[in-house]
């Protein structure tokens, strides 16, 4: 009896986690296909860099079996090092952001090479994600819920005294190897991108959130 009650005890704590873990991928996938909306060709697919030139300023390179977006220009000195990153839609407030930095373990990172807050083309922004039941308190799985922003929302950058608003214009699901990410939408508009690993606890696929400065 004993036996049997201990094996319908693990047995329970075994669903209990398999669905902690199923629940979120069921439900992402369940948005993926029903309630995301992408302009599949707002960013341009071309692997050209932000200047126009056709070789990339960027390369996808795998880090500790993990593919990852690295600046070919190893000696850019960045003019400030950190800035502040909000978004109200899901609770995250003033996450420090280094500035010309490819390491997020412990904070956001502004990918070298792209752009600076305010600045015209596209600042691109890298953070870690997990299974929003399994974030622990404290963790730096920032975009933990990033899936959960929309259309309109806003993006809020604090960088050097100044405040920069951004408006949500696409979510767009992407391969690791997609390096137009990086690319701004056009060559006059102030944007700004955000980038994590979906489905949440996997990184099969990239979510990037796409804002424009002004509008």
């Amino acid at each position: 009896m004993l036996v049997k009650g201990l094996s319908l005890l693990f047995l329970g704590i075994g669903v209990f986690v398999l669905m902690q873990v199923a629940m979120p991928f069921i439900s992402f996938k369940t948005w993926e296909m029903f309630g995301y909306e992408s302009e599949k060709n707002l960013l341009d697919p071309a692997p050209v860099s932000a200047n126009g030139n056709l070789a990339p300023d960027f390369s996808i390179e795998t880090v500790d079996n993990f593919p990852v977006i690295l600046a070919k220009n190893k000696n850019l000195k960045p003019p400030y090092y950190e800035f502040k990153v909000s978004i109200p839609k899901i609770g995250l407030n003033s996450i420090s952001t280094q500035v010309y930095s490819e390491h997020f373990d412990k904070n956001l990172a502004h990918l070298p090479g792209s752009a600076l807050p305010g600045e015209k083309g596209n600042a691109f922004i890298t953070g870690h994600s997990m299974l929003p039941n399994l974030s622990p308190k404290g963790s730096t799985a920032f975009f933990a819920k990033l899936p959960d922003v929309k259309k309109g929302d806003d993006i809020i950058i604090d960088a050097l005294g100044q405040r920069y608003i951004y408006k949500v214009t696409e979510l767009k699901i992407v391969d690791p190897s997609d390096i137009s990410v990086i690319i701004p939408p056009d060559s006059n508009g102030r944007y700004i991108s955000l980038m994590t690993c979906v489905p949440p606890g996997f990184n099969t696929k990239r979510l990037v959130v796409v804002a424009k400065l002004g509008i």
